[in-house]
């Protein structure tokens, strides 16, 4: 049986047989691994630990399930490494699920490629047991899990702050998580954490934020966003955090040409309003229609998909926000 992450959480009380959990999320790991110690505990089951260094430290765990437990009558046995079973060990493995047995084998390994899921090691145990992949390749699916994380916390956030935090630690769960525990003890009064509260905990107290770049760009000042630009991309700054920065602004401008008398609705701050009435005003239909492709240019880009450079091409996205040509900078 093949469980996600969430799925996986839910049916620890009940884990019996052999469970394999491998990927390279530090966060799912270690949530997962604490939950079934802490229901080990709780149920009074012995725990006991192998490292897998070679392949005949196999018959040690094997050994050691098979065996009467002196302290419990329920046996959890904890395997970490990426050596696989052999043949031998393999047949002692096939055993052990056939015998239905109350005990655990826990196996926890590094992310593995597509011959190693193949191996009969994985199809044993998943046509046995339970294999659990430690990934989160999905917005989506990242979002699930972080909101778990800020529910045990006492704290929710804001839409856009979802998409600003992901975007912010480039997909990295772990740091994420972090994060949410800094906002949380920085607003511990907050029932709902917004974008600016992010920014306020997190942006590096750096001499410009992609905040100072927004203004920057509806204000239609290319030199300012340009120096901005290259401010932020010299003090490290994610190009992928700069890029949604950039098209929070298209998206938030080319709803207003369409949507006149919405603005509120869309989103924008009522002391914001005349700003993007402005810059609406300063643009062309014709810009509104070329960003969607430019948005999906960079985007390439920046994770080398194409053969662009991301840098150009942001700069250009910059100089049709601010209505300028470029070369005038």
């Amino acid at each position: 049986m093949k469980l996600d992450y969430l799925q996986a959480l839910k049916r620890i009380d009940d884990a019996r047989g052999a469970w394999v959990l491998h990927g390279q999320e530090p966060l799912l790991e270690q949530n997962l691994i604490d939950a079934f110690r802490q229901s080990w505990q709780k149920q009074d089951i012995e725990r006991q630990r192998y490292d897998i260094s070679s392949v005949s430290d196999w018959k040690n765990v094997f050994n050691a399930l098979n065996s009467l437990s002196l302290f419990s009558t329920q046996l959890a046995v904890e395997v970490h490494g990426n050596i696989k079973p052999d043949a031998s060990s393999l047949k002692l493995l096939k055993s052990y699920l056939q015998q239905d047995s109350n005990n655990l084998l826990l196996v926890v390994m590094p992310k593995q490629d597509a011959s190693s899921l193949k191996s009969s090691f994985f199809q044993t145990v998943e046509a046995n047991g339970v294999c659990v992949a430690l990934t989160a390749n999905y917005p989506r699916d990242r979002q699930q899990i972080l909101a778990v994380e800020a529910q045990k916390l006492g704290i929710q956030l804001a839409n856009d702050a979802w998409q600003w935090l992901e975007q912010h630690h480039e997909h990295n769960l772990l740091a994420a998580k972090n994060s949410l525990m800094r906002v949380r003890d920085t607003f511990p009064d907050l029932k709902q954490i917004q974008i600016e509260h992010l920014y306020a905990c997190l942006q590096d107290q750096s001499r410009y934020t992609t905040y100072d770049l927004s203004d920057a760009l509806l204000a239609g000042n290319l030199a300012q966003s340009i120096k901005i630009f290259q401010y932020l991309t010299a003090s490290g700054e994610p190009m992928s955090l700069i890029l949604w920065s950039i098209s929070k602004e298209m998206r938030l401008l080319m709803q207003l040409f369409e949507q006149p008398q919405n603005a509120l609705q869309l989103g924008i701050w009522k002391n914001k309003v005349s700003t993007y009435q402005q810059a609406v005003r300063r643009l062309s239909p014709q810009t509104f229609l070329s960003w969607p492709a430019l948005l999906l240019n960079i985007d390439a880009a920046i994770k080398g998909v194409s053969q662009d450079n991301p840098e150009q091409l942001v700069q250009q996205a910059i100089a049709s926000l601010c209505g300028r040509p470029l070369f005038a900078v």
